[in-house]
């Protein structure tokens, strides 16, 4: 891929992306203090989340703040449960047995039976409740669904990203070369998800992870949180990786190894630009 704009062909280049933006309020606040005093980049905010009006509230007194949507299809706090802002009566396909939103461990049973123009449905409905409340976002990408988990949900991803002016996260190689046939930018190398990365010596694994960094365009989705008292009651799975993570993402340590490595932090306005550009161009032709 030619170099972005503003930057040598050899420049290493790394989007730090704050997901679940809004799942609940020891997220948010950690999602935006890894932002404002850490490496974190960008973010991106799910919409039918309980913390998603706060959310929106903090990106209203922070307009700079870029960020994108994390369309959300998929409940993974039990505790805590979230439904499609479309309303359940008009995306039955996108709902369980029991008439909630999909578990993550469900995903194979949610894409063999989500009915496309619900998807569209509620993918816009995601959009609007956003861009209704103000905030302008950057990008779309998704929550638990690597590139939308169909290559059908990954095109009209495309389209509505192409409507609304946004780019869109891709990783996987598949959807990757959609893109660059498009002479869109896309990250280059291996997709980093905390989630996957192991809790002992979390600290030291991204120390080395940073040192790594190649040349090109790299993505990391990080998950910052404060594992206070709140998270553990509402997410006992997954608050000890929120937590590691935003230790990380905002210790001097983390600071001082981009600038020793020459590492720049970009977010989605970049990618943005280059999408709205062929948009333009191709409604020229």
């Amino acid at each position: 891929m030619d170099a972005l704009p503003g930057f040598e062909p050899d420049a290493r280049l790394l989007i730090v992306n704050n997901d679940d933006f809004g799942m609940y309020r020891a997220v948010n606040e950690a999602v935006v203090r890894s932002i404002e005093e850490g490496i974190s980049s960008s973010c991106s905010l799910m919409p039918p989340c309980p913390a998603a009006g706060h959310a929106i509230e903090l990106l209203r007194e922070r307009p700079e703040l870029p960020f994108g949507i994390h369309l959300t299809l998929v409940c993974d706090t039990p505790r805590r449960r979230w439904g499609p802002l479309a309303g359940k009566e008009n995306v039955p396909s996108l709902l369980d047995g029991t008439g909630e939103l999909f578990a993550p461990d469900r995903v194979p049973e949610l894409l063999a039976q989500a009915r496309l123009d619900e998807v569209e449905r509620e993918f816009r409905a995601q959009i609007a409740a956003v861009t209704d409340a103000g905030p302008a976002p950057t990008h779309l990408d998704w929550h638990c669904l690597a590139d939308g988990g169909r290559a059908d949900i990954f095109d009209l991803t495309v389209a509505l990203a192409d409507e609304y002016g946004l780019a869109v996260r891709a990783w996987l190689d598949p959807a990757r070369r959609k893109l660059r046939a498009r002479g869109l930018p896309v990250v280059e190398h291996d997709f980093l998800d905390s989630f996957r990365l192991g809790l002992d010596d979390k600290a030291a694994t991204y120390a080395r992870l940073l040192r790594e960094v190649p040349p090109g365009l790299s993505e990391w989705a990080v998950h910052p949180g404060l594992g206070d008292e709140e998270a553990r009651a509402i997410d006992p799975d997954g608050w000890r990786v929120r937590r590691t993570d935003y230790e990380f993402l905002t210790s001097p340590e983390a600071r001082e190894l981009l600038r020793k490595e020459g590492i720049v932090v970009i977010d989605y306005r970049i990618l943005q630009a280059a999408w709205t550009a062929s948009a333009r161009s191709g409604d020229a032709a």
